[in-house]
C-alpha cells in the first residue's frame, strides 16, 4: 500500500487547519489535507516554506525543527537526512531566490516522510505552480 502521504497527494504530510490550498480537495483523511495531484501537494509544501521563510525560518535546521518538531520525530534523524539527500548544508541561510535548493530540499522532506524517494518531476511541477520562492 502506499505511504498517506501519497495517498493523500500530500507528500510532506501537511495537517488539516482552517486554511485552503490551492488544489486541496475534501479527502477521507480525518488528520491530513488532500490535494487534487501531486503537484499541488508539493506546491502546498512551496507556500508553507514560503511562509516559514517570511517568519526566519530560512535553514534546515529552522524549516524541519518547525515541520517535525522533537515532540513527534526524531528532528536530528529528519534534519541530517535533508540535508544529505538535497546536498543543502543543514545551515545555509536561504532566500526567496533559493529556488533550485528549495526543491531539492522539498524532494528530500518527501522522501522521509514517505520513505520513497520523491518524483521530482511532480516536486518541480507544484514549484512551478507558486511565486512565491524563485531562481536567482
Amino acid at each position: 500500500m502506499k505511504p498517506r502521504g501519497l495517498r493523500n497527494n500530500n507528500p510532506l504530510n501537511i495537517r488539516r487547519n482552517s486554511g485552503c490550498f490551492q488544489g486541496e480537495i475534501k479527502g477521507k483523511d480525518k488528520a491530513f489535507k488532500t490535494f487534487s495531484s501531486m503537484p499541488y501537494g508539493y506546491r502546498a509544501a512551496f507556500i508553507t516554506l514560503a511562509t516559514y521563510l517570511s517568519k526566519g525560518q530560512n535553514t534546515i535546521e529552522k524549516i524541519v525543527a518547525k515541520w517535525a518538531p522533537p515532540s513527534e520525530n526524531n528532528t536530528a534523524s529528519y534534519i541530517a537526512k535533508v540535508e544529505k539527500w538535497s546536498g543543502v548544508p543543514k545551515e545555509k541561510a536561504l532566500t526567496a531566490a533559493d529556488g533550485a535548493d528549495y526543491i531539492m530540499i522539498v524532494a528530500a522532506m518527501s522522501a522521509v516522510e514517505n520513505g520513497r524517494n520523491a518524483d521530482i518531476n511532480q516536486v518541480r511541477a507544484g514549484f512551478a505552480l507558486q511565486n512565491k520562492i524563485y531562481f536567482q
